[in-house]
C-alpha cells in the first residue's frame, strides 16, 4: 500500500458523538470513538514496554486537540490528561479497519480483569 494510502483525505472530530472520523482517498470512512482510541493508545503508558496496561474507565474521555505531527502521525490528546501517544497513519488506518475485533478484546479483557468502561466513582472524604 502507498504512502498517500494510509493517510487520510479528511479528518473530523465530531464532539457531540465523541468520535474521530477519518476519510480515505478509496473512499473508506472510518468513525473512531474517543475511548477506543485512548485505550489503544500507542503511548508507552498503555503499551507497557512489551506488557499492555489495561485502560478503564474511559467511556468518557473526550479529544481535547489534535496536532499534526510531521507528514506521518496525529498526536491525539485527550480531556483526562494523557498526551503521549503519537498515532502514525499506518496505525489508525489499522485501528479503523480492525475496529471491531479490537472492541471484542479490549470488553473481553476488561471483563477478564473484572474491570468497567465507566468513569470510577470517587467517594468524599471527610477530613476533621
Amino acid at each position: 500500500m502507498s504512502t498517500e494510502a494510509v493517510i487520510p483525505t479528511g479528518i473530523h472530530y465530531h464532539r457531540r458523538t465523541r468520535e474521530l472520523e477519518l476519510t480515505y482517498a478509496d473512499g473508506q470512512t472510518y468513525r473512531l470513538s474517543a475511548e477506543f482510541l485512548r485505550v489503544h493508545s500507542p503511548s508507552a503508558e498503555v503499551r507497557g514496554h512489551g506488557k499492555p496496561v489495561l485502560q478503564y474507565g474511559k467511556n468518557e474521555v473526550e479529544i481535547s486537540a489534535l496536532v499534526p505531527t510531521g507528514h506521518y502521525a496525529l498526536k491525539i490528546v485527550f480531556d483526562d490528561g494523557h498526551d503521549t501517544g503519537l498515532y502514525t497513519w499506518d496505525y489508525l488506518l489499522d485501528l479503523g479497519q480492525n475496529q471491531s475485533a479490537l472492541w471484542q478484546k479490549y470488553l473481553q479483557a476488561l471483563e477478564a480483569a473484572g474491570a468497567s468502561r465507566q468513569a470510577s466513582l470517587i467517594k468524599a472524604v471527610r477530613l476533621d
